[in-house]
C-alpha cells in the first residue's frame, strides 16, 4: 500500500530493492505514532485524520540532500551567459521568471538569486522573480526563513559567501540569507505531479534530483510539462544523473552539462 499511495499521491517510483530502506525510515514514524504495525500504519494513512501524516510520510520516503550553489557550473553559467540577457529583457520592460521547481529547503533557490546579483547588483531594479517551490512544506518552511547552520557555508568560495549571508551573524552557529536575496524570492508549496497554478512562462527552470525519484513514465511527462511551461528560447538545469526522455528530447538542446535550451518550433511560437 504504501509503494502504491507514494506512487499514486506524489509519483514516487519505490523498487523492491528499497524495502529495507524504506522500513527503516517509517519504523520512526510509528514509534513516534505509538503504533504496533505497518498495516495499522497503512490504516492511518487510508482515514482522513491520516491526511495530517502525509508530509511526514514524503519526507521520511525522500531524502532532501542540498547545499548551497550544488553543481556549482550552473550557477556559473546562470550568472555568466543567462542572466545578462534576462537582465537585457527587463530593461525592455518584461517580466523575468526564474523557477526552482523542487527547492527542498532553499539553498538552490538562494543561489540562484545569488548569481543574478552577481551578474547585476541592481537586478532588484527589474522585474525578475525566482519562484521557489517544493511538496514538502516542512523543507519550504526552512527555506522560506533562510537560516542554517553556518557550517554550510563553510565550503562555499568567498566570493560567493559575500552574495549570500546578511551582514550579521543570525545566531550562534548560525547564518542568515541576505535580504536582498529574500526579497528576488517567493517560496510555495506545489507537487509537481498536480496542475500548476502558474499562469506565467518560465525563463529559467531548474529541475535538479527529483526526477530520479518518479518511474519513467512520470518523468518523461515532467519534462515535456517543463517545455510546456518555458518561455521560447528558455533554460532548463537537471541533475548529473538524470537525462530527458519521451518527446522532450526533441524540444531541447544540449548546451551544457545538463544544460538544455527550448527549441520551440517557428509555428508553435506566440
Amino acid at each position: 500500500m504504501i509503494s502504491d499511495l507514494a506512487n499514486g499521491r506524489y509519483g514516487l517510483s519505490l523498487q523492491p530493492s528499497k524495502k529495507a530502506l524504506v522500513h527503516s525510515r517509517l519504523a520512526k514514524r510509528l514509534r513516534a505514532l505509538n503504533l504496533g504495525s505497518f498495516q495499522e500504519y497503512c490504516d492511518l494513512l487510508a482515514r482522513p485524520e491520516g491526511n495530517d501524516e502525509q508530509p511526514h510520510l514524503l519526507s521520511a520516503l525522500t531524502t532532501n540532500v542540498t547545499h548551497f550553489f550544488r553543481e556549482v557550473h550552473h550557477f556559473e553559467y546562470l550568472r555568466d551567459t543567462i542572466a545578462p540577457i534576462l537582465i537585457a529583457k527587463a530593461k525592455n520592460g518584461h517580466a523575468v521568471r526564474l523557477w526552482s521547481s523542487a527547492c527542498s529547503t532553499g539553498q538552490e533557490a538562494y543561489s540562484m538569486a545569488a548569481a543574478l546579483v552577481a551578474a547585476d547588483p541592481a537586478v532588484h531594479q527589474h522585474d525578475i522573480k525566482v519562484l521557489a517551490t517544493d511538496i514538502d512544506p516542512k523543507v519550504v518552511q526552512v527555506a522560506r526563513e533562510g537560516v542554517y547552520p553556518s557550517e554550510q557555508i563553510a565550503a562555499v568560495p568567498a566570493h560567493w559567501q559575500s552574495r549570500l549571508t546578511a551582514s550579521g551573524p543570525a545566531g550562534c552557529g548560525e547564518i542568515a540569507m541576505d535580504d536582498r536575496l529574500k526579497s528576488l524570492i517567493s517560496f510555495g508549496e506545489l507537487n509537481l505531479i498536480d496542475a500548476w497554478p502558474m499562469q506565467r512562462k518560465f525563463d529559467v527552470i531548474f529541475c535538479r534530483n527529483a526526477a530520479i525519484y518518479f518511474d519513467k513514465t512520470t518523468q518523461a511527462r515532467l519534462w515535456q510539462r517543463f517545455a510546456s511551461a518555458l518561455a521560447d528560447d528558455g533554460y532548463l538545469m537537471i541533475g548529473h544523473s538524470e537525462r530527458l526522455s519521451g518527446p522532450s528530447q526533441g524540444a531541447f538542446k544540449n548546451i551544457g552539462i545538463t544544460t538544455y535550451q527550448l527549441q520551440r518550433d517557428e509555428g508553435d511560437k506566440k
